[in-house]
């Protein structure tokens, strides 16, 4: 059995080795988008008012969850009707 010494200098490579290749990931990383929204984060994406949001709630043109009084938004339903919306 071999025995190595490690130093407090080769410690010290290690840590900055393991923290450039973390920063490395997480630089080329992309962000988790999430997969409900509130309507506040559906008018900034859509940029419409609160107003433009009720009507496609009401006309059915996108669904949602209401949950204790918060109204959630499915981003794979904004994503369908953003796409109906451009292909037109």
């Amino acid at each position: 059995m071999e025995i190595s010494i490690v130093t407090k200098e080769d410690l010290k490579q290690l840590k900055k080795e393991l923290l450039d290749e973390i920063k490395h990931l997480l630089e080329n990383s992309t962000p988790i988008q999430k997969q409900w929204l509130r309507s506040s984060e559906v008018r900034k994406l859509l940029n419409i008012s609160s107003g433009t949001l009720q009507t496609l709630r009401i006309n059915g043109t996108l669904t949602y969850s209401k949950i204790g009084g918060s109204l959630f938004y499915s981003y794979k339903d904004i994503q369908k009707l953003l796409e109906q919306v451009t292909s037109h």
